[in-house]
């Protein structure tokens, strides 16, 4: 008296077939489901894939698909090379650029920022957005801009940006180096701080052999000849240690002018920076370029000069840079000379 039993057997109900027990003949008259989706969705004989006799069976995917048979790496390196061939000889196309101001020439203007130093692109791209950047003397509001590097002007916040392939060095001179690119008698000069560079550099000025500080080295040639000539006045500051006792008119009579052999000198500022004892410290500016100017002046003035150090260079400052040392001057720098001469 099993369950099947109770179910099957007495005249009671037919049992319905288990799923494992149920028969799908096609073409006869054998009753089929008549609810679901058909025989053909189950894998009947109308829809279903027949596995082929005496070979194995096609292959399926995690999920019931099937597959395509796998092909050989040799056939896949014939179908590569066969494509190859059959494009090798065509002609390149070109195509269009579809991208606003493409057939306009020249290069984005944020691009030729980023390449003269001012920053990464979206830097540049924000320097733009706060009205910061000026192409030929007006401002640009919008990006993408179009700009010839070789003849347009370009200023950040009034500066100009070389933007071409110039370079700018800063030299801590120290004392008994020549102030030559090249010396014939093999002293220490200033080409022996750049020999390892591609571009040729020449000092702008020039520094007595004893004296120390702050000289530029550029391939700028028009800058270069406007910072050393009278006209454009350009400060230069010097450090002195002279020895005292120092009177109190010497500034304003170093200021009114001295007279020296080829003509008046004058300083355009002076001030003490340190006193011991008799041993001064002082501070000299004055624009012009004439050959050992502020020794000639303070030895003039009764005070020879034991040790003179140049400090300023127009806006360039020496700051803590070490003697002997060479250093690269920043965009800003290079702007702010620019400016000085009214580049």
């Amino acid at each position: 008296g099993g369950r099947d039993d109770r179910q099957g057997g007495g005249g009671g109900r037919p049992r319905n077939p288990r799923p494992e027990e149920r028969r799908y003949d096609v073409g006869g008259t054998s009753e089929a489901p008549k609810k679901g989706r058909g025989a053909a969705a189950r894998g009947g004989a109308k829809g279903g894939p027949k596995a082929p006799q005496g070979g194995t069976p096609p292959r399926r995917g995690p999920h019931g698909q099937r597959q395509a048979p796998a092909r050989s790496r040799e056939l896949d390196a014939k179908i590569e090379q066969r494509n190859r061939d059959r494009y090798a000889d065509r002609p390149e196309i070109k195509t269009p650029k579809t991208f606003p101001g493409a057939e306009q020439e020249g290069e984005r203007l944020q691009k030729v920022l980023a390449r003269a130093g001012m920053g990464s692109r979206r830097a540049c791209e924000e320097l733009i957005e706060q009205a910061r950047v000026e192409v030929n003397g007006e401002i640009v509001l919008e990006q993408g801009k179009r700009v010839d590097p070789e003849k347009d002007e370009i200023k950040v916040d009034g500066l100009t940006v070389a933007t071409q392939s110039y370079l700018f060095f800063a030299l801590n001179k120290p004392a008994g180096v020549v102030s030559t690119m090249e010396d014939p008698d093999g002293r220490q000069c200033l080409g022996d701080y750049v020999t390892n560079r591609e571009t040729r550099l020449f000092h702008v000025g020039r520094l007595d052999t004893e004296t120390e500080g702050i000289i530029l080295l550029t391939n700028h040639g028009e800058l270069a000849h406007r910072l050393t000539h009278p006209k454009y006045g350009v400060k230069k500051t010097y450090l002195a240690a002279i020895t005292g006792p120092l009177p109190r008119e010497v500034g304003k009579r170093l200021k009114d002018g001295i007279q020296l052999e080829d003509g008046y000198a004058r300083a355009d500022h002076f001030r003490v920076v340190e006193q011991t004892g008799k041993n001064y410290l002082v501070e000299v500016t004055l624009h012009e370029g004439r050959k050992h100017i502020v020794r000639r002046m303070l030895a003039e003035a009764g005070f020879p000069v034991e040790k003179l150090v140049r400090t300023a260079f127009g806006p360039i400052a020496l700051g803590d840079q070490k003697s002997g040392w060479l250093r690269r001057l920043t965009n800003t720098e290079v702007g702010m000379l620019m400016k000085e001469v009214g580049m």
